[in-house]
């Protein structure tokens, strides 16, 4: 598939230089580059067939049609492009005419999705300036700089400067299959450097969520981000604070289940920004000893399922994320005399609806989450029928890993998850002799059960700890 497109990028540097000169290393937009597809090995054969009809539709519908973006970016890094987006000239309601698989959504920002079964491709309207008049497509600022609204239509070249960064501002013409390099993005990717397009402090002020963008892209692509893209970062960190919750979730997604988690989270927390997205997360990070290491692993458990393309479920991240922000209010209450289980709820609701200010948490989320949390007050409770019963548990399988997260962070002793190990692997004669070792051992994993003792209990054998319900 890359055999034409490898041979493109084993010597970049000079590649790029015969193409298009030495640079000035100033990093200014050198104006429009042209690659006719002759210079280039993008072949066609790289992008969707979904994606390839709504540029051909587009265009012998007298339209301009370009693929941008990200799959051109990641196509000449050598990676598979995924997400396909396209940029015309055509309206939203233009699009919407021209394809009946169409819908408009956005109000801040409309953009066009056009669907072929599972696959969506999107299709945005050639963006323009804020400043100038438009008629009745406006766009709105806050005073703080923050676009409201931005539903300014414009050109290609207005459209490709208003884009983020340079490597994003790459568009390719299916009216004549050549490459359109508008920023000095073709020179960034041989440095391997993300640089925004403009003033990042206006940049980043029209819309805070760019900050986000950076570090995903750094730490997707091992790129370094130019000194004036990094610079004003740690001052207008504080900016995030103004985005609605249910954007910055999605946006937690995109952060924490691409693969990179740690690298990003790495980034999150050296540019502050982690702080604006999980503050009591944040807050714990010196406080307990286990907490950073906790939520390291979880997203390294995170990073080795993307990979392996296994599922993974925002509710077993943002309970890791969470987590020791609960223990902590656990604590708290448990230290003003309420009892363990109520501690663990009302810290669990107090923890939640913190969060909620900051990040939204979807309830088909927030519950399986809420279900590994409370599970873990089970697990220590082996007795009797209640191992099977936590065995069948929905959540159990959630809630045994999250509790070799906690053994591997140091925050409980080692031992139950071993335990819990051997027992689902176990035959019915493995699970009976676990169970009938619970029976024997006089010490426990919490607190002793106080329940009064049964008549017919003829020993003077503890009861194992935890066994309350």
């Amino acid at each position: 598939m890359f055999k034409g497109f490898t041979r493109f990028l084993q010597r970049p540097g000079e590649r790029l230089k015969t193409l298009f000169g030495n640079q000035d290393g100033t990093g200014k937009a050198p104006g429009l580059r042209i690659i006719p597809r002759e210079e280039h090995d993008i072949s066609r054969q790289l992008f969707s067939d979904s994606a390839l009809k709504v540029l051909y539709r587009l265009h012998n519908a007298g339209y301009e049609a370009y693929l941008v973006g990200g799959c051109l970016r990641d196509a000449l890094l050598g990676q598979t492009p995924k997400d396909f987006d396209v940029a015309t000239n055509a309206t939203p309601e233009e699009l919407r005419d021209l394809f009946r698989n169409s819908r408009i959504i956005g109000r801040r920002f409309r953009i066009v999705h056009v669907r072929f079964g599972r696959e969506i491709i999107e299709v945005t309207t050639f963006r323009g300036r804020h400043t100038d008049d438009h008629g009745e497509h406006v766009s709105q600022q806050s005073e703080a700089g923050l676009l409201l609204r931005d539903n300014v239509w414009g050109n290609v070249e207005e459209d490709a400067l208003r884009r983020d960064f340079t490597v994003n501002a790459l568009y390719y013409n299916i009216a004549d299959f050549s490459l359109h390099d508008w920023a000095g993005g073709l020179d960034d990717l041989e440095h391997r450097t993300l640089r925004l397009i403009g003033d990042p402090q206006v940049r980043y002020r029209e819309d805070p969520v760019r900050m986000l963008r950076a570090i995903r892209f750094a730490a997707k692509l091992d790129f370094t981000l130019a000194p004036a893209t990094e610079a004003p970062i740690r001052e207008l960190a504080p900016l995030l604070l103004q985005i609605p919750p249910a954007r910055l979730f999605e946006e937690v997604l995109k952060l924490f289940m691409s693969g990179q988690a740690v690298a990003t989270y790495h980034l999150l927390r050296d540019y502050g920004l982690f702080a604006m997205l999980f503050p009591e997360a944040d807050e714990t990070l010196d406080e307990l000893d286990w907490a950073e290491p906790l939520i390291i692993q979880a997203l390294a458990n995170t990073d080795d399922r993307v990979r392996r393309e296994r599922p993974v479920t925002p509710a077993f991240l943002f309970g890791a994320l969470l987590w020791p922000g609960v223990q902590q209010r656990v604590q708290r209450l448990q230290a003003e005399g309420m009892p363990p289980i109520p501690a663990q709820q009302t810290a669990a609701q107090q923890a939640i609806a913190r969060q909620l200010q900051h990040t939204s948490i979807p309830k088909r989320f927030s519950l399986p989450m809420r279900d590994i949390w409370d599970l873990q007050q089970r697990l220590p409770r082996r007795r009797g029928k209640r191992a099977y019963q936590t065995l069948e548990h929905p959540r159990f399988r959630a809630a045994y890993d999250f509790l070799l997260l906690r053994e591997a962070a140091g925050e409980v002793k080692p031992g139950l998850g071993d335990w819990w190990t051997a027992f689902q692997e176990g035959d019915e004669h493995d699970q009976r002799r676990l169970l009938g070792k619970v029976d024997a051992d006089p010490a426990g994993t919490a607190a002793p059960r106080k329940r009064r003792p049964r008549k017919r209990r003829r020993n003077n054998t503890r009861p194992d700890s935890g066994n309350h319900d």
